[in-house]
């Protein structure tokens, strides 16, 4: 039994004529051949499976045979091009960056460059997936790759040119490869099947086109697989069953009940769908993609963007002739929203069932918000629109009465100015529109200027006593000591003689108008004046009419003082000690899981 090779491998091109899709290119390598007019360095960049790793091979094919054609093309007939072909041949070097990508691989490709070839012109060497290098994998091939000797060509390939450092992208000569077409795909893919005398129909091979978006080496690989499924019969039916591609057989019955309004129908279809596996998310993305086809066929300039199996454009037309722009549009909106909310909603299939409901009545909202054909705008309407105001109360007190004039029903301040008021003919029907008071007149009085005391006496009146602001006292060392001993005498009487005997023995120092230095010899006599500190300082300075005056508790070095032991101290400390003098208070805290706040 012969070793089977899949339809990759078996039909890749060995020349540049049978490259799908990459004329661009293969053009501007046969012509650098034919020219002598090679680079150094190559960087194919581009999807997957669309050639580049292909022309890679036949480019260092073409360059090393010795019997090129007139176009440029290898002869596949020398000794180069036959060990080429059997994977013999040591000019041709290939590296797989992906898992080939640190320095030392770099380093030992870099030493293989000094050697040059012992038969043919140029050593080539294929550095695939070539953006999967470190960074200091690419700067050790920095020289290499500019200055690299006249035999050796470099030909770097990969699917993603951003991650790139930018200085190897100056140095090497830059083809992008573009996505392959439908119609290159299934002209390539009919090619295969007529070798292979396979039965294929040639809308199961645009469905294959369309699954492999671009990709022609997963056309193969598909196209593979669903002749194994169906033993060498391809058609349009099986191809949608093995590629779990939903028929749009399907999608125009869903229009339809939707434009009769058919609810029912449209809900029976789509649990159809759903028992023969087809989730929610395929169904909103198949159906927003028959929209989408619909939409383009609306207009002939956009009509060559339809992609779809042949023998389905013409009831695409139809179709698209009868339902109308509006509707299209608000359903490709609909189906927008759905999709993007479908993975996030709980109840998936309530949450399709909703999209289709909507749908299913928008024609009835897309009537209802037109009028004689055309959408209609909410807008504002033209006439006045009435809204509700609110007097402000001016802030002023109000002006003096008036005096109102009988004869012409005005009213006239001292001032001069008027103020005419409607009056009401009929005096049995009360008046229900009342005048606004009066606003504050900016008459200019004269007279003497009054001073702002004067004036806040005259505003408060009675109800509240104005004094004026004592003037600050002097801070001397005699006021100052004359209270200190008066603070004295008042701790004497609460009975506080600890706190006497510091106070008294404490020195006093005046350092500027508003501070002053106690100074004491101890800790335990700071403790005592800082514990009266809050009061002493309200006294003070209500003594002296000055809320600034503050001092500073100084202890002076003398003697060891011999501080008792709960001063010195910490709360932390303090329930430590505790705790050992007292085992039960820790047990307590451990039983109870209490938290001290220390």
């Amino acid at each position: 039994m012969d070793n089977f090779i899949v339809s990759a491998r078996k039909y890749r091109p060995q020349n540049f004529n049978t490259v799908v899709g990459q004329q661009h290119i293969t053009t501007t390598l046969k012509n650098a051949i034919r020219n002598n007019q090679l680079a150094h360095a190559f960087l194919f960049c581009g999807p997957r499976g669309v050639g580049k790793t292909t022309c890679a091979r036949i480019l260092a094919k073409t360059i090393n045979c010795t019997n090129q054609t007139a176009e440029g093309e290898a002869c596949n007939t020398c000794n180069s091009c036959v060990s080429f072909d059997a994977g013999t041949s040591m000019n041709i070097h290939e590296l797989d960056a992906a898992s080939n990508n640190s320095v030392d691989d770099i380093r030992a490709l870099v030493e293989q460059v000094r050697f040059a070839p012992q038969a043919g012109k140029y050593k080539v060497y294929i550095v695939d997936e070539v953006h999967m290098l470190s960074s200091s994998a690419f700067n050790a091939f920095l020289k290499t790759l500019e200055e690299p000797p006249p035999y050796a060509i470099f030909i770097l390939a990969t699917t993603e040119k951003h991650k790139i450092l930018p200085t190897i992208l100056s140095r090497c000569q830059i083809f992008d490869f573009k996505r392959i077409t439908n119609n290159d795909t299934v002209e390539h893919l009919q090619e295969i099947v007529d070798k292979e005398q396979i039965n294929a129909e040639k809308a199961a091979l645009q469905v294959i086109a369309q699954k492999s978006e671009g990709c022609m080496r997963d056309s193969l690989s598909i196209l593979d697989k669903i002749v194994s499924f169906t033993n060498g019969t391809v058609t349009y039916q099986n191809t949608l069953e093995h590629l779990n591609i939903l028929d749009e057989d399907y999608f125009f019955q869903l229009l339809e009940c939707m434009q009769k309004q058919d609810m029912a129908g449209a809900m029976l279809l789509f649990d159809q769908i759903n028992r023969k596996g087809f989730e929610g998310d395929l169904v909103l993305n198949g159906f927003a993609e028959f929209i989408r086809n619909l939409l383009v066929c609306k207009d002939p300039k956009s009509a060559a963007l339809l992609e779809v199996v042949e023998g389905m454009q013409q009831k695409y037309l139809q179709v698209a002739q009868q339902t109308t722009l509006s509707y299209l549009v608000s359903a490709l909106n609909i189906l927008n929203d759905t999709e993007v909310n479908y993975k996030m909603a709980r109840n998936k299939r309530l949450h399709v069932e909703l999209s289709l409901i909507k749908l299913s009545f928008l024609q009835q909202a897309i009537e209802l918000s037109s009028d004689k054909g055309a959408v209609v705008k909410k807008k504002r309407i033209d006439g006045p629109i009435a809204f509700k105001t609110k007097m402000i109360q001016p802030l002023a007190p109000p002006a003096p009465p008036a005096a109102k004039n009988t004869v012409t029903g005005a009213i006239s301040n001292t001032t001069g100015a008027k103020l005419f008021v409607k009056e009401t003919l009929d005096n049995s029907v009360p008046a229900q529109i009342k005048s606004p008071a009066a606003a504050p007149t900016g008459t200019i009085k004269t007279g003497p200027k009054k001073s702002l005391l004067e004036a806040l006496k005259e505003k408060a009146g009675s109800n509240y006593q104005i004094e004026e602001v004592k003037e600050a006292m002097p801070l001397t060392q005699e006021s100052l000591r004359a209270f200190w001993d008066a603070y004295i005498v008042q701790l004497e009487q609460q009975l506080k003689h600890s706190a006497v005997g510091t106070f008294r023995i404490a020195s006093l120092e005046i350092e500027s108008d508003i501070h002053f230095t106690v100074r004491v010899s101890a800790v335990t006599a700071q403790k005592f004046i800082e514990s009266e500190k809050m009061v002493l300082l309200d006294q003070l300075q209500t003594q002296f009419n000055n809320r600034a005056i503050n001092f500073t508790i100084l202890v002076e070095e003398g003697e060891k003082e011999d501080v008792p032991l709960h001063m010195r101290l910490n709360s932390k400390q303090k329930f430590e000690r505790i705790a050992e003098q007292y085992p039960l208070v820790r047990e307590l805290r451990d039983k109870l899981r209490l938290e001290i706040d220390y």
